[in-house]
């Protein structure tokens, strides 16, 4: 049995959990949880999607697969979390894989899991992973470094979990998935990353997430994070 762990937390992307969802459910006699503090409801970014969390940390505590979406508007706030990143620490050393998708990076950063690393996030705040001790990948879709995974934002959380699968079932198993989702994407637009996005695009996208992820709760998160980070680099430094 591989049992694959999604952390699902208030303000979690919705793409960014059920997409690598569907990909995961379908490794060979694969056992799905979505873990919380608590098992019950929880409410995407949106605001109006919810799904449930099945299982705690405590009911989960060596799964096969462990995986960590982003969130616009609290990525900050749960990064802070200290039980979260304690569990994502002591989960990582049983698990295969380790794996985040988009602002997820964020998180297995404050859990201590990046450092030394190799790894991207979302093009917004790919640049963040520098704090966790990481180096900050723009140009790659996926970035595997060991047992660590971690993807670009949003929908490349598909092609993370298709990676993942390759690795655990083999290519025929995932090629088979992908074609069971029918994930062949063919976008009308051309505009999927900064590399080819306008300047008008990329400043219509900024404003899209900034509706989200500018809020006083999500700004002190941040805040908090950052200057935790910089306390910790400081006593390293002073032995």
């Amino acid at each position: 049995m591989t049992q694959v762990a999604l952390v699902v937390y208030p303000g979690f992307t919705a793409l960014d959990l059920v997409g690598p969802y569907e990909v995961l459910r379908m490794l060979p006699s694969s056992q799905v949880r979505f873990v919380w503090h608590e098992v019950g409801p929880v409410t995407a970014d949106s605001g109006v999607l919810v799904l449930g969390a099945t299982h705690t940390f405590d009911e989960t505590p060596t799964p096969d697969i462990v995986l960590v979406p982003g969130g616009s508007s609290s990525v900050a706030i749960h990064a802070n979390d200290e039980r979260l990143c304690a569990w994502l620490r002591s989960a990582h050393e049983h698990a295969t894989w380790t794996a985040s998708v988009c602002a997820g990076s964020v998180i297995l950063g404050a859990a201590g899991l990046l450092r030394g690393r190799r790894a991207t996030s979302h093009w917004q705040v790919v640049s963040a992973v520098r704090v966790f001790g990481a180096t900050a990948v723009r140009d790659e879709r996926i970035v595997h470094d060991g047992d660590v995974i971690t993807c670009a934002g949003v929908s490349a959380g598909i092609d993370l979990a298709l990676w993942i699968a390759g690795r655990v079932a083999g290519s025929e198993r995932a090629k088979a998935i992908q074609l069971a989702i029918e994930y062949d994407p063919e976008p009308p637009f051309d505009s999927g990353s900064t590399a080819k996005a306008s300047a008008a695009t990329v400043a219509r996208a900024n404003a899209l997430l900034a509706r989200d992820s500018i809020t006083p709760a999500h700004m002190g998160a941040g805040v908090k994070l950052m200057w935790k980070q910089s306390i910790d680099r400081l006593r390293v430094r002073r032995g």
